[in-house]
């Protein structure tokens, strides 16, 4: 049998006896104290092919035509020296060497800080216009851009509540569903823009979308929406005061914020090639009564977003809301180690072969 022919010897998997057995369970309890996952635990499946591949090696070596192995010639005068013991054992350095190869490509990572708690928290919604109309030049930058450091600062004194963000336009999806992440919650608002939906404002489908979201949440808390809008209802087939209703029928309050001024703006009219838009002036109107209904149905309040209180005002009518129990996993942290499963995997395999060419190689006769 040459060499490079004897990929693993005979016996690899002796009798698993009780002292095994016990080192295994204390294996298994150990790995359970270490901080590491793995972002792809399903190759980690490849692990329950190496039992059967090693079962069948050794069934497939035992039918071979049967070998004498020296190590040395000293060997075949009797005299037994330490690589005759080590080249019995030389074979578990290849079955370790797969074995580290799967883990890499499972993606081990060394978590610095993991742990459940329980916090109290509410389940809010902010539901944010992003219509063409929202791009208006009376406030500076633009609605949107007032709209977005509205919403971003009224996320940031609320660090203890699960908050979503719906995005609305002629239609509206949900950007990012409840949440205790708000790091993830401003990255997706600082990303919403015009442009990626159908054209339209149809407030009572953004309503109707986070509240859907709420009406299925488990949490026992109390719930609440945070509306944006300037308030050019023009489109949906769920209105305002619809999404109103069921919103009051839910015990869910709506908080409305209008925004923009009354007059002549600049105002979008026609979207480029270039993915810009020309402006004008037109008059425009924002829709006080329509934002004071929802409002007033729902148990909430009516704020225009240059009414310096309005922030402050919501946030002392959202604290009077109801906790409850909220229960989060918190990790900090991650630090890649396939790198070095793979540079301990690529060192054995040299260790293993310059032993096998060296002071283990054997003599075929």
């Amino acid at each position: 049998m040459c060499p490079n022919e004897a990929l693993f010897a005979p016996g690899v998997f002796p009798p698993f006896g009780q002292a095994r057995r016990a080192t295994f369970v204390r294996l298994v309890f150990w790995s359970m104290a270490v901080p590491v996952s793995f972002a792809e635990p399903l190759w980690l499946l490849l692990l329950l092919a190496l039992p059967p591949l090693a079962y069948a090696y050794v069934r497939m070596e035992r039918g071979r035509h049967v070998a004498l192995q020296m190590s040395r010639q000293e060997a075949m005068k009797g005299v037994k020296t330490w690589v005759v013991y080590a080249r019995g054992s030389i074979q578990y350095v290849r079955w370790a060497v797969l074995v580290l190869l799967v883990l890499a490509m499972a993606r081990p990572q060394w978590l610095d800080y993991q742990e459940q708690e329980t916090t109290q928290a509410r389940d809010l919604f902010v539901v944010l216009d992003v219509s063409h109309s929202m791009l208006s030049k009376d406030l500076v930058p633009d609605r949107l851009e007032v709209a977005k450091a509205l919403a971003t600062k009224w996320i940031n004194d609320r660090p203890g509540d699960r908050i979503g963000l719906v995005l609305f336009a002629g239609g509206a999806f949900t950007h990012c569903p409840l949440t205790l992440d708000h790091r993830l919650l401003r990255a997706f608002l600082a990303n919403a823009q015009v442009g990626r939906l159908p054209e339209g404002t149809a407030i009572g489908m953004g309503l109707a979308t986070a509240l859907h979201h709420l009406a299925r949440s488990p949490s026992a808390s109390g719930k609440a929406v945070v509306l944006l809008t300037d308030a050019e209802n023009n489109g949906g087939t769920i209105g305002p005061l619809q999404a109103a209703e069921m919103a009051r029928a839910l015990g869910i309050r709506v908080y409305t914020i209008g925004l923009g001024h009354d007059g002549t703006v600049a105002s979008p009219t026609r979207r480029r090639f270039d993915g810009g838009y020309d402006f004008a002036q037109r008059p425009m109107t924002l829709d006080t009564t329509l934002l004071q209904h929802v409002a007033a149905s729902t148990g909430g309040l009516f704020l225009r977003a240059d009414d310096a209180a309005a922030l402050s005002t919501v946030q002392r009518e959202l604290d009077t809301l109801e906790k409850a129990e909220v229960r989060r996993t918190v990790v900090v942290r991650r630090t890649e180690l396939f790198f070095w499963v793979l540079a301990v995997a690529f060192c054995l395999l040299v260790f293993e072969l310059l032993l096998r060419w060296g002071p283990l190689r054997v003599i075929t006769v």
